[in-house]
């Protein structure tokens, strides 16, 4: 069985694909920093369905922490063969003159910094096996822009760049990488958006309604799949419409 490791698992988005995919037959390392009764909530429902999950708890953006908690993966599971980079921290909107340097490094650690920790750490064993995979959660407001999030804006374009870029330098072998960048997904951290802010989003969403975490995770789980073999460095927007390049 393939083992995937899922960052900031235990709640929300993550916990659906780390569901999904362990329905899919995936082995499942649910990763959190801190919410371990939710991780262990993902595993025991996957393991209730009959599938193999493990709470692996380490911050991705903390790299003596990563290399601690892919050993403890390993031992449990056996070695990682795909990585899908979901984990998040705050996303604070503020306006232009309000942001610092510090509020965009602070989304760069999660978007950049430790997707290439965790990749780094696991590409001497996929480069012998010539196989791998890597699953970047972007966003739309790379593209779209949202005012007041130029920080999260920022580093969500950045890895797209770095998806592209990757693909190209590991395609020869056999490892893909690509990016599934969703609109707004409503999960528990929305909880008392304000009606305006969703009547305005969905207004500029041509299929009309919001998205749902599994129709991300339907897309983690195909790219994941041998049916994706042949597709790496891409971008894949699953947003109703909103992008339509």
């Amino acid at each position: 069985m393939k083992v995937a490791l899922v960052t900031g698992a235990s709640r929300g988005l993550g916990a659906v694909m780390a569901r999904e995919l362990a329905g899919a037959g995936w082995g499942v390392a649910v990763n959190y920093a801190n919410d371990t009764s939710g991780a262990e909530a993902v595993v025991a429902e996957i393991r209730k369905s009959g599938g193999r999950a493990y709470a692996a708890k380490f911050s991705v953006v903390e790299k003596s922490e990563i290399a601690t908690g892919l050993e403890e993966i390993k031992s449990m599971m056996g070695s990682v063969d795909l990585i899908v980079n979901n984990a998040t921290g705050p996303q604070p909107e503020m306006p232009l003159m309000n942001q610092s340097w510090r509020t965009y490094l602070d989304q760069l650690e999660f978007f950049v910094k430790a997707p290439l920790e965790l990749l780094q750490a696991v590409l001497p064993d996929w480069r012998a096996r010539k196989s791998g995979r890597v699953i970047n959660i972007g966003s739309e407001i790379a593209e779209l822009g949202n005012p007041y999030f130029g920080n999260y804006a920022a580093a969500k374009g950045a890895m797209l760049s770095m998806t592209r870029s990757w693909a190209k330098e590991l395609a020869p072998e056999g490892i893909t990488v690509n990016l599934v960048a969703p609109g707004w997904i409503p999960v528990e951290r929305h909880a008392g958006s304000p009606q305006e802010q969703i009547d305005w989003y969905l207004d500029r969403t041509p299929v009309g309604r919001f998205g749902t975490p599994q129709d991300i995770a339907h897309m983690v789980v195909f790219l994941a799949s041998a049916k994706a073999d042949f597709i790496t460095g891409q971008k894949l927007a699953v947003n109703g419409g909103r992008t339509l390049l």
